[in-house]
């Protein structure tokens, strides 16, 4: 009767654990989730400007909160920003703590591993440096030894170190980070040009910095749903390919003063043939 019992009770284990694997990563429906709430909840930026940031009254705004509005508009619910930085926002979208990425996030291999990153892309950008003037930097060799500010959980620090040499001292957002600049912690402040070009045009950095080296490691961005959410993932690539066809993201470019990029261009040209 034991070995009876005992062989039950393994059968049983076994059924269950191989239930468990057979799983889909994901046992979410965002999309039901979002309809019965009644509201999107959506993790962007606050510290990036012109792509999330505050404006003067504390109100979350810019092009990547504005994409978002897009897509509760399309969905005809409400919206909550969440703010997000580069070191928590992977984890945000695990957690449950948001329907939606939409965070500058550079699309890594890596990264597609933990979360579900919607094609086509919706931008692309660079990396480059805003630097202190008489810093030394000619070119991307100059890097070597020399304190460089960063922001944690940014894809292409360990390159800065690794292979260019640089000595990283990385913060949690862009205003530590900033702040570390002015005050001379570092030579120059490594980041995506998407941000450190509009960045460099504030009348604050006139004068003591410049944008000395050329950007490189142009690298495509998307927005994220949670992994195995392939209902979600459907309906957002539908709403980001009906954004570059649309040309909604370069019009978002023009309202908040960035020059339209060629990634912009091309995706709406692409989108558009006949």
């Amino acid at each position: 009767m034991k070995l009876v019992r005992r062989f039950l009770i393994a059968s049983l284990a076994a059924l269950v654990l191989g239930l468990w694997v057979a799983a889909p990563a994901s046992a979410r429906d965002t999309l039901a989730d979002i309809k019965q709430r009644g509201k999107l909840i959506v993790g962007v930026k606050t510290d990036y400007k012109p792509f999330g940031f505050l404006d003067p009254s504390g109100k979350v705004v810019g092009i990547e909160p504005d994409l978002a509005a897009d897509v509760a508009k399309r969905l005809g619910v409400g919206i909550e920003y969440v703010p997000v930085v580069a070191a928590n926002r992977i984890q945000f979208l695990q957690q449950g703590r948001i329907d939606l990425m939409i965070a500058t996030m550079t699309d890594t291999p890596a990264r597609e591993e933990l979360v579900g990153i919607v094609k086509p892309s919706y931008y692309s950008a660079g990396v480059d440096i805003l630097a202190r003037k008489g810093s030394g930097l000619k070119s991307w060799d100059d890097v070597k030894g020399k304190s460089l500010c960063a922001v944690q959980g940014a894809f292409y620090n360990k390159d800065m170190q690794d292979k260019y040499g640089a000595t990283l001292v990385a913060f949690p957002g862009t205003p530590e980070a900033l702040t570390a600049l002015r005050s001379g912690t570092c030579v120059g402040f490594v980041y995506d040009d998407s941000f450190n070009n509009p960045e460099s045009l504030d009348p604050a950095w006139s004068g003591g910095f410049d944008l000395p080296l050329a950007s490189i490691d142009v690298q495509p961005w998307g927005l994220a749903v949670d992994k195995g959410d392939d209902k979600f993932m459907a309906f957002m690539s539908d709403v980001v390919k009906d954004w570059h066809k649309n040309g909604t993201i370069i019009a978002l470019e023009k309202k908040y003063n960035v020059p339209v990029s060629s990634f912009s261009k091309q995706m709406n040209a692409e989108a558009n043939k006949k």
